[in-house]
């Protein structure tokens, strides 16, 4: 069996992560829950050498880090440094600028763009992958626009973060693309999707209506390297949510 490592997006607690202490506290919660790992997205300003030092003392890993594609133009320097001072391999780009999102020939742009970032990045030791959301499901010209965006990007050079809940979503099917995807989904971003009073809501997983045998079966078929929780909006206290999600993977056999 592929081993598997479960991390948690800190996006998902990013408003108790808004100065240095909140951060420290947040994350020794996170330790304490029992995640060994952390995706770095949505928080405060801190300087990354105080960030290495209390991801080191709680004995924490960075899986991976979300950096903006401006970002990564403009800074691909800093960026990479700081990467590798959190001994991090992977990098993902959350989302793109909505000049890219408008039509077929912006995801061809934006495939390009993404392999050549890809390459230099690799060239660092570190992975560029791109994570969804439900736009990319869009159709332009009879083709998804995430399906042009990984035929028109190289393999070697653009990866997959799928996100599980805004490709149900967008319509798609999560282990569907997971698979479609296989040896590109180095990162999957687990999300559940429920139904509360008519209306699609964020769960913690296990706690929706996913098919999570099929979505786990589908990572492990993959090769995924990281299980990442992340809920963008919790009706309970995001810690709570983390640690009930964490609790029902385990159930599920993913440790």
């Amino acid at each position: 069996m592929h081993e598997t490592r479960v991390a948690i997006n800190l996006y998902t607690l990013r408003e108790y992560l808004k100065n240095y202490e909140e951060i420290e506290r947040t994350l020794e919660k996170i330790k304490e829950i029992g995640y060994e790992a952390v995706q770095i997205s949505g928080i405060g300003p801190i300087e990354p050498e105080k960030l290495k030092d209390t991801i080191e003392k709680l004995d924490l890993k960075v899986c991976a880090s979300h950096v903006s594609l401006d970002q990564i133009k403009n800074d691909f320097r800093n960026v990479v440094n700081e990467q590798k001072l959190y001994e991090c391999k992977h990098i993902a780009v959350p989302s793109l600028p909505k000049e890219y999102t408008k039509n077929y020939e912006g995801y061809v742009k934006a495939a390009k763009e993404l392999s050549e970032i890809g390459k230099k990045l690799a060239s660092e030791g570190i992975t560029l992958s791109y994570h969804n959301h439900y736009f990319e499901f869009e159709k332009f010209e009879g083709k998804v626009a995430l399906d042009i965006l990984f035929k028109e990007s190289e393999e070697n050079y653009l990866k997959a973060e799928i996100d599980t809940y805004w490709v149900q979503f967008g319509g798609g099917d999560p282990a569907q693309w997971i698979r479609k995807l296989k040896g590109r989904v180095l990162l999957v971003h687990l999300k559940d999707m429920g139904i509360r009073e008519g209306k699609q809501i964020f769960m913690e997983v296990g706690e929706g209506n996913l098919n999570w045998e099929e979505i786990l079966r589908a990572c492990e078929e993959a090769g995924v390297e990281w299980y990442i929780v992340e809920q963008d909006e919790s009706y309970r206290s995001p810690f709570e949510s983390i640690k009930i999600s964490k609790e029902n993977l385990k159930k599920m056999g993913i440790t």
